[in-house]
């Protein structure tokens, strides 16, 4: 039977003793485990890759883009256009591609689609990081392995609390683990393409060339007073053949309105002096 005498002060049941034994991975200062053995395997590299592009046609270059990348075993994750006109569109396509039809597939991007602008590429090594948290991952399920056995032994209310919280503290962990690991899985797998499409027209620009300080406030400010500008003439332009149908209904309206004031008779004023049924000045 189990007992509840949870606070007293007598000394730590092996219960409490094994429980206090239960540590997780030494670390380096570096926050990575220190006991990791990395064998002779495949490097994890994760790899991502921006381009930009003037095409003809965005849509139908934006199409194109699809086809190369779905042909080499890829999938479009995002994408965003935005259509001003034929010759100023603009679409953004971010891609997930095998990494060993990477560069294939960034250079037919570069080259099929029209005349190639900008183009930036990056490596990540995170074979360190995987075999990192693979560990970690295996130390968590073991750690949490014992606790469960350790639990079927205790023998005091106590003893239980104290191993459930800490079973809840290791299953946070694990999970947590689990989904770093995924998340870096997916990364390695799958190489990362971001594509810009652009317009013969539309206007691109380098953010790395863009001014700070002031002279960017500056420019920013300019951008915004001729956008308004065009705006502004735009909303004319579109109200301005409505006022000019609508002056003769104005020119009339206005003509009846003063016609009608000036054929008004106006009411003569009472002459001075006494009024009828009034008090006679003179009687006064």
């Amino acid at each position: 039977m189990m007992s509840t005498d949870a606070g007293s002060g007598t000394a730590p049941a092996p219960a409490a003793e094994s429980l206090a034994k239960q540590r997780t991975p030494q670390q380096s200062k570096n926050g990575l485990v220190s006991n990791v053995n990395l064998t002779q395997e495949d490097r994890q590299i994760i790899y991502t890759g921006a381009l930009t592009v003037r095409a003809k046609q965005v849509t139908a270059a934006a199409q194109q883009a699809k086809q190369i990348v779905t042909s080499a075993g890829g999938y479009l994750s995002k994408e965003e256009t935005n259509s001003a006109s034929d010759t100023e569109d603009m679409a953004t396509l971010e891609f997930k591609i095998p990494p060993d039809k990477y560069n294939e597939v960034l250079g037919r991007l570069g080259k099929d689609l029209g005349k190639q602008l900008s183009m930036n590429q990056g490596t990540q090594d995170v074979t360190m990081q995987m075999a990192d948290v693979t560990s970690r991952l295996k130390s968590a399920q073991q750690s949490l392995e014992s606790l469960r056995t350790l639990l079927k032994k205790a023998d005091t209310v106590g003893q239980v609390l104290q191993v459930e919280r800490e079973i809840s503290s290791r299953e946070a962990d694990l999970e947590s683990l689990q989904a770093q690991q995924k998340q870096l899985a997916t990364q390695v797998a799958m190489a990362t393409v971001t594509l810009r499409l652009v317009g013969p027209v539309a206007v691109v620009e380098d953010p790395s060339d863009e001014p700070a300080g002031f002279l960017g406030g500056l420019k920013a400010g300019w951008q915004a007073l001729v956008s308004f500008a065009k705006v502004s003439v735009t909303v004319l332009g579109a109200v301005l053949p409505w006022l000019v149908a609508s002056l003769p209904l104005i020119a009339l309206v206005i003509y009846l309105a003063r016609r009608d004031r000036v054929r008004r008779p106006r009411t003569p004023m009472p002459p001075p002096g006494p009024q009828p049924g009034g008090p006679d000045p003179e009687a006064a």
